[in-house]
């Protein structure tokens, strides 16, 4: 493989997750393939921007959009980096390329009625099952977290003395996130199901399975596209939308951006803004119903 070397380094060094480096070797071989193909190269390491601009056109052409053209090409880009910093090439092939356009995709979070209607419906049968997958709603939406953090949690994480929680996020960093009176609930309840398991292979991970195996991230997703299902008439119903839902009410109520941006485990301000489009709408009925030249 001619990028051998690239692919360690995300696994062993910037410690990304298997499916983030798998995404970033696809996208080189892919462009791999394209330049020996067409441009006869058996090195990609030297090429000159106008056969990257002649992929990007070609993937246009193929109907891929903009946003996927975009992951590619940063693929592209912190391979180039890479090489750079190991002195194997002199000149970024890419340091003056400009990203395609993207339409921002605005997503709907549930409202607090959807989640409420929920919970009720994850509150009639008492067993090990729903307790669990009602804590995961509650855990979702209560914390923000990803639907990663939440597979990976273990009992070692969480504190129901302080009432917190530990998660590991992206780039192994470690943030410390508060519980509500309500979730600490649920997780006694849980925990009380959770030890008449019949057998408990993977016990260190807080959620498992019926057969006590650490849970999967395809299964958070059926169990709240599932639940939602019954309660949402949303297109898109997903772990994300949670994690969307939270932070978008939490500025609804007034709550700080910096202080959502720790919460969420974003490096950036740039991230968390995206969550504030939806705090528009009532910052605009706040000034409707409160500015004294629109009182009657």
């Amino acid at each position: 493989m001619p990028f051998s070397n690239f692919i360690s380094f995300l696994e062993l060094e910037k410690k990304y997750s298997v499916h983030t480096v798998k995404a970033y070797k696809s996208d080189l071989e892919s462009f791999f393939e394209y330049a020996s193909e067409v441009y006869k190269y058996t090195d990609i390491k030297n090429v000159h921007y106008s056969i990257v601009r002649s992929w990007i056109v070609f993937l246009v052409e193929t109907g891929i959009s903009n946003r996927s053209i975009n992951r590619k090409i940063s693929s592209l880009k912190t391979y180039y980096k890479f090489l750079l910093k190991t002195e194997q090439i002199k000149v970024n092939p890419l340091s003056k390329h400009k990203a395609l356009k993207t339409s921002k995709k605005l997503q709907v979070p549930f409202s607090e009625k959807e989640i409420t209607n929920v919970l009720e419906l994850l509150q009639e049968e008492k067993d090990f099952k729903n307790v669990r997958n009602k804590l995961i709603v509650e855990l979702l939406y209560s914390t923000g977290i990803r639907r990663a953090e939440l597979v990976n949690l273990k009992l070692s994480d969480v504190s129901l003395s302080k009432k917190t929680i530990k998660v590991l996020g992206k780039r192994n960093k470690e943030r410390i996130i508060p519980l509500i009176s309500v979730v600490t609930e649920t997780i006694h309840e849980y925990l009380y199901y959770r030890k008449d398991l019949e057998m408990i292979k993977d016990n260190d991970f807080l959620f498992l399975s019926s057969k006590g195996v650490k849970i999967y991230e395809t299964l958070v997703y059926r169990v709240i596209n599932k639940y939602f299902g019954k309660a949402s008439e949303k297109v898109k119903k997903s772990p994300h939308i949670l994690r969307h839902s939270f932070a978008t009410h939490l500025l609804n109520e007034g709550a700080d951006l910096k202080a959502v941006k720790e919460l969420l485990g974003h490096s950036s301000l740039a991230s968390t803004q995206v969550y504030t489009h939806n705090s528009i709408a009532k910052l605009k009925q706040v000034y409707k119903n409160s500015h004294p030249r629109n009182l009657k």
